[in-house]
């Protein structure tokens, strides 16, 4: 009994002691087994080089990518601008443009091509006077930009620069400021057209040389037979002077003492008139109830009856050129002698009337 359970403890030994080293060789085998399976199957393979040719190659696409877009873009934007700019280009108008609704293209047109009164003249143009169909006055500036023979005179660009300024003086809105109310583009110059301002401008208002006392014998000729004045500014300083009872003082003169260039300028009608008819102002001619009571409307009554001739002096009548010329005097003489002073023109006025008159 007691060998037989000595044999059974010693087989259970040996069978624990078999187990446990087939358990011990079972894990190494299997640690061995994993460690060689690491070694010589990773499970992620490491390829550097061809990671790196990749990311080169996106980066060189992103950018690629971002400058085309970008050229694309700037180019889209520069036709898209050049197209604007080509429609919003102003045009080069013809005939009148107008900013008041007081004038027309047609009336204004029609002015325009009438003879005007002259105004003044500046360095770049001359001013006119003229009206409309429907009785507004304007005044009307002959502006003349570019010199004769200027480059300038014939280019497109420089002529819309004009337009587009004159667009912008238009819209220009203030109490002391002349406003464009039209104007008109032709071949070489601009036509400007403005409210006409019956009191003039500011050096009509300065001081001038006011004869005062203008008649014949204050009218001197020299060796070429050329008239000097004399005697000019002094009648204001000599208030007792017979400048009030002469027969070649304006009607204001004996009224209210009041002397303007208008009164030189009747003074001037009449020596003009003394100088056509050969009848002085104190001729007893003009006693008479016929002639009117006086020189310049027994002239005005002739002329509105056509019998502007019978008034010339006989002595002086010539060829008939000459005798047009008197005539056309006789005119001017008639306009000078008018009553009201507003119905006289200016010196300024005057002078091209007359220059009209050498000329014929």
């Amino acid at each position: 009994m007691g060998k037989r359970r000595y044999r059974t403890q010693i087989s259970n030994s040996k069978d624990t002691s078999s187990l446990l080293f087939l358990s011990i060789l079972c894990l190494y085998y299997t640690s061995a087994h994993c460690q060689e399976s690491r070694k010589v199957t990773p499970p992620f393979p490491s390829t550097p080089t061809h990671s790196k040719n990749g990311l080169e190659r996106i980066l060189v696409s992103i950018f690629l990518g971002v400058l085309t877009g970008l050229t694309g873009a700037v180019v889209f934007a520069f036709v898209v601008r050049f197209l604007v700019r080509y429609l919003k280009r102003t045009p080069i108008l013809k005939g009148p443009v107008i900013f008041s609704p007081k004038i027309t293209p047609k009336s204004l047109q029609s002015a325009l091509e009438n003879e005007n009164q002259l105004l003044g003249s500046s360095s770049n143009g001359k001013y006119y006077r003229t009206v409309l169909d429907n009785g507004l006055t304007i005044a009307v500036k002959r502006f003349e930009p570019f010199e004769i023979g200027s480059p300038e005179r014939q280019s497109k660009s420089v002529k819309r620069r004009i337009q587009q300024e004159l667009e912008m003086l238009a819209s220009l809105r203030h109490r002391n400021l002349m406003s464009l109310r039209a104007y008109v583009r032709e071949p070489d110059r601009f036509s400007l057209v403005y409210d006409c301002v019956p009191t003039g401008s500011l050096e009509d208002a300065m001081n001038r040389i006011l004869h005062y006392n203008l008649k014949p014998r204050n009218v001197i000729l020299d060796a070429e037979f050329e008239p000097r004045l004399t005697d000019f500014g002094l009648a204001k300083l000599t208030p007792n002077l017979d400048r009030a009872t002469s027969g070649y003082s304006a009607p204001e003169c004996f009224q209210n003492c009041r002397y303007t260039d208008k009164s030189d300028v009747f003074s001037f009608g009449m020596i003009l008139g003394v100088l056509l008819t050969g009848r002085d102002p104190t001729d007893p001619f003009f006693g008479e109830t016929a002639s009117g009571g006086s020189l310049g409307p027994w002239l005005r009554h002739l002329q509105q009856a056509g019998e502007a001739r019978e008034a010339l002096d006989k002595s002086i009548l010539g060829e008939e050129v000459e005798e047009d010329e008197m005539l056309m005097a006789v005119r001017i003489a008639v306009v000078c002698l008018s009553d009201m002073p507003a119905d006289r023109p200016s010196s300024d006025e005057l002078v091209p009337m007359l220059s009209q008159l050498h000329s014929f």
